[in-house]
């Protein structure tokens, strides 16, 4: 098992179940690299409640430009002195009715597959400088309808988050002989959107759950801390989902 305490990590997407993903990296002495597109100030806010007992700096771009997830990466080396982990949390969740489809709502969900593609890469050609065996872990974040129970309004969000799943497997093949570790995360229903009432969040969300409650953000930091101190587990997408996906489909749409 890995010792994270010194390690530098990317963190992208902290709006969210982020902050608390944060937090408890650096409870474990992960130096933190928060990547923002612009939110700066919230970015700001995180980096103040992190306190000094590990590295912390700000980086921002977008992750959908290349040449600027290049530049992500390389001032997150350059500020912490060291890169083995990627954590991309970066997503939306805009729905989209049938009648509503177009080629935008597609190339906007294509966008946020493509960031993370990039940021894989990128973070990846940079752990290969890293000291064997184990250089580095990538992790991103996938949704746990994305594979084999689809609900309706969410087409184009949930074929990236289709396409997320299984960049895990395909990145855990293609970086095995480097060293580098790939795994996802696939959450239930998490802390509710702004656009969705209580009510509708608690009737047709978060009862469809076998477990009748939310994912926990805290549950998904723990499994992340538990990924990264890990030498052997790859190409895994685990679900922290409250067995959402036991349900089958359901009518979230």
């Amino acid at each position: 098992m890995l010792s994270l305490s010194g390690k530098g990590a990317l963190l992208v997407g902290t709006r969210r179940v982020g902050q608390s993903v944060a937090h408890r990296l650096a409870r474990e002495g992960v130096n933190l690299a928060i990547a923002y597109r612009s939110s700066e100030s919230e970015a700001e806010d995180l980096r103040q409640t992190l306190g000094s007992e590990v590295k912390v700096c700000l980086v921002q771009g977008d992750v959908g430009v290349e040449a600027d997830v290049a530049r992500i990466v390389a001032v997150a080396k350059e500020g912490l002195g060291d890169l083995s982990f990627l954590i991309n949390l970066a997503s939306d969740f805009p729905r989209h009715p049938f009648p509503t489809l177009d080629a935008k709502a597609w190339d906007n969900a294509m966008s946020f597959a493509k960031g993370n593609y990039l940021l894989a890469v990128n973070a990846a050609r940079q752990m290969q400088q890293n000291p064997p065996p184990t250089r580095g872990h990538l992790i991103m974040f996938s949704d746990w309808a994305a594979r084999q129970t689809p609900y309706r309004g969410y087409l184009p969000y949930l074929t990236a988050k289709a396409s997320v799943d299984f960049m895990t497997r395909a990145f855990a093949v293609e970086l095995a002989s480097y060293g580098i570790l790939v795994n996802a995360l696939a959450p239930g229903p998490t802390m509710r959107p702004a656009d969705i009432s209580e009510d509708m969040w608690q009737r047709g969300v978060v009862a469809q759950a076998p477990l009748r409650r939310e994912s926990s953000a805290a549950e998904i930091a723990e499994v992340i801390v538990t990924l990264l101190k890990s030498e052997t587990i790859t190409g895994e997408t685990i679900r922290v989902d409250s067995g959402r996906h036991l349900a089958g489909p359901g009518g979230e749409g």
